[in-house]
């Protein structure tokens, strides 16, 4: 595939922005998170996965929703009923990788793109050489377990206290509600300051982030809250990478509890790493990914 930009026209008539970066036969495409995030952090998979001595052609793409991608009008009810869907965004993927002419190739999703990945190998796994689920847990209400207790690491009583007094209200453009939000977003999402994601106004995809997740990554009031798929693990067939942060808001234990359900994957962790732990510390983060890589291509990956 030709490197750079390339706009692809959906079957629904919708735009997509997609870029391909980096050189070799070996494909990853990269989902981002959110959802409505977008692909800043995958810009340098490919330049990372080289210096580990790897060549691999990288892509990434916006979610429909997303950043330079079209943006429906979600607050039509039609449309939001068609397009703000597990189902939707799962077939997405695929229109995707369709139309850009990939096959047997890596799936890399962070948070939710890495739920995509989950439903992905178990509803699409035959287009996949392997899969890789970057904080992503199965269980949804073992997420919000864990984020109630970095509330507790990091926050006095009296902050957790307003914070879930905030919540009731429905109170979320409170400023001092949002400073305590930026200070769990230093210690838990993105550990290494200042962040390169940080724009100078907010460009997310607030539409799509509300529908499903809410207002912030430590409160979930959107479809998210019912997500549960541990059931489904077991249908994961393709060798199977799970990478976590030590210090993110995704429980390490449910990381564990799928290492175990998902027949051939082994489960790695990086130190400092927050919840964007491919920026936080990329040098541990793509090392990990590199040898993911090489023992699917040379036969020698084995689960843990």
């Amino acid at each position: 595939m030709k490197t750079g930009t390339k706009i692809i026209t959906l079957d629904n008539g919708y735009h997509l922005w997609t870029n391909t970066q980096g050189q070799g036969d070996i494909h990853l495409l990269a989902l981002h998170g959110g959802p409505g995030g977008n692909h800043e952090y995958w810009e340098d998979t490919a330049e990372q996965l080289k210096k580990q001595g790897l060549d691999v052609q990288v892509t990434m793409y916006d979610q429909l929703g997303s950043l330079y991608s079209d943006q429906p009008d979600y607050s039509d009810p039609e449309i939001a009923k068609k397009y703000l869907t597990y189902e939707y965004f799962l077939d997405e993927v695929d229109e995707v990788r369709e139309k850009l002419g990939l096959d047997n190739f890596y799936l890399i999703g962070q948070s939710w793109g890495g739920l995509l990945v989950q439903e992905y190998a178990v509803k699409y796994g035959q287009h996949l050489k392997g899969a890789i689920i970057s904080s992503m847990v199965d269980e949804i209400d073992e997420y919000v377990a864990s984020v109630n207790r970095r509330r507790q690491e990091v926050l006095p009583q009296t902050e957790i206290d307003f914070m879930h007094e905030c919540e009731e209200k429905n109170d979320y453009d409170n400023q001092r509600y949002q400073d305590d939000v930026q200070i769990l977003n230093i210690n838990f999402v993105d550990r290494k300051q200042p962040s390169k994601l940080y724009h100078l106004k907010d460009i997310g995809g607030s539409a799509v982030y509300n529908a499903f997740q809410g207002d912030n990554e430590f409160v979930i009031t959107g479809k998210l809250k019912d997500w549960h798929f541990r059931d489904q693990l077991k249908n994961i067939k393709v060798p199977t990478l799970l990478t976590f942060g030590e210090n993110e808001t995704m429980p390490i234990s449910t990381a564990e509890i799928m290492q175990k359900e998902i027949p051939n994957s082994r489960l790695v962790t990086t130190p400092d790493g927050g919840h964007h732990h491919m920026v936080d510390n990329p040098d541990v983060y793509y090392k990990h990914l590199a040898d993911f890589i090489r023992e699917v291509e040379d036969g020698s990956f084995k689960g843990e």
